[in-house]
């Protein structure tokens, strides 16, 4: 064997073996990965979660039962046909944006039991439709039209000095307009557009109003279509959303809260004035505004919500029942008084904050008389 082929076994020889040892080594030693995740969650903010979870679902399975046009149909069969024959001749009803919707067919009915009927409402073209339409079609000529933009204070100042001119009281005040805006806007007077509609501008007009309904007291009455989506959220004083990233249906959410506690307090402010003050939800309902803003919501429910007219049911039973039938302050669906609060969703003793809410609006707009 020469030297040159002994040498090339040599190597081979050697690195066949240590290629055996370092595979034994790296067998007896498997290599061993711990990882260790740390994650720390706040209690508090746990608990936030939880509490949100729970009033979405308790909402979502409520509101299914309840809201849809089969809870309405279910709930109809207990209603009495008498409560809703009355006549109100010659009382003077306001419903605002009631140009479609729930406000329209709360208009529609009052006109029909012969109310005389202010429609108040931002657009005049479609408000000039709509009056020319409800008189028509219920024969009543004491329907008129009143332009007023409920985001504005201005306007709503504007509005109530007009109307006061004319001198007549008022039986009936139906707070109806309401907006949801996915998108943070804000007003040309610096305020966030739901806040502005939802909440400044019922209690500006509630306030103002108070004179003319005192008028016709013991029998005057304030009505304000709230929303179901209520439930699922506590009183707060952040009323204009600044505190986190902006959510159009929380914020709708908490503004009909706060016009449910609202109204509880005027319940108790003015229990001296002879004025009754009511909330009521219209249930689910197909209307030009929950298609424009709540699209996927009202596809995936089609054909399952109520009518407009089944929404405004509530709203006019309460405008034509005998006082001494309702609770002052109280909250109202199908017909019937309801809890505001659903079971363990800890937002009742959030209206503790409405004195807080109170004095914020009257420095936003000196509505207090």
């Amino acid at each position: 064997m020469s030297l040159k082929n002994w040498r090339f076994q040599t190597v081979l020889w050697n690195t066949k073996n240590l290629g055996g040892s370092v595979k034994n080594r790296m067998q007896s030693a498997t290599p061993t990965i711990t990882l260790r995740l740390n994650v720390r969650i706040s209690v508090g903010l746990l608990a936030m979660f939880l509490l949100k979870a729970w009033r979405s679902t308790a909402f979502g399975v409520y509101g299914y039962l309840n809201f849809t046009k089969s809870g309405f149909l279910g709930h109809s069969k207990n209603f009495n046909p008498e409560d809703m024959s009355t006549r109100i001749d010659g009382k003077n009803c306001i419903v605002t944006g009631a140009n479609s919707g729930i406000g329209y067919a709360t208009a529609h009915g009052l006109a029909s039991r012969g109310a005389t009927v202010y429609i108040v409402c931002r657009n005049k073209e479609r408000g000039e439709a709509a009056l020319s339409e409800i008189q028509s079609t219920t024969g009543n000529q004491n329907v008129h039209l009143e332009i007023c933009d409920l985001s504005s204070v201005n306007d709503i100042q504007s509005f109530s000095s007009r109307f006061k001119a004319k001198e007549i009281p008022i039986h009936v005040l139906v707070n109806n307009a309401g907006l949801l805006e996915n998108s943070r806007v804000t007003t040309s007077e610096g305020y966030e557009l739901n806040f502005a509609v939802n909440v400044l501008g019922t209690y500006g007009i509630t306030e103002l109003m108070l004179p003319l309904l005192e008028k016709s007291q013991p029998d005057a009455r304030v009505i304000t279509v709230s929303s179901g989506g209520m439930y699922t959220a506590p009183l707060t004083t952040d009323l204009q959303f600044k505190g986190e990233k902006f959510d159009g249906v929380e914020q709708y959410a908490r503004n009909k809260r706060v016009q449910v506690a609202l109204t509880e307090k005027w319940a108790e402010k003015y229990s001296n004035k002879g004025i009754g003050f009511y909330t009521m939800h219209p249930g689910w309902a197909e209307t030009p505004g929950v298609t424009k803003s709540l699209p996927s919501f009202s596809k995936s429910l089609e054909g399952k919500l109520r009518t407009s007219e089944e929404g405004a049911d509530t709203v006019i039973w309460l405008a034509l029942q005998p006082k001494e039938k309702l609770v002052s302050g109280g909250f109202y669906f199908d017909r019937a008084e309801v809890p505001k609060h659903l079971a363990f969703a800890a937002t009742k003793s959030s209206h503790d904050a409405i004195d807080s809410i109170v004095a914020t609006l009257d420095s936003f707009g000196n509505f207090s008389i």
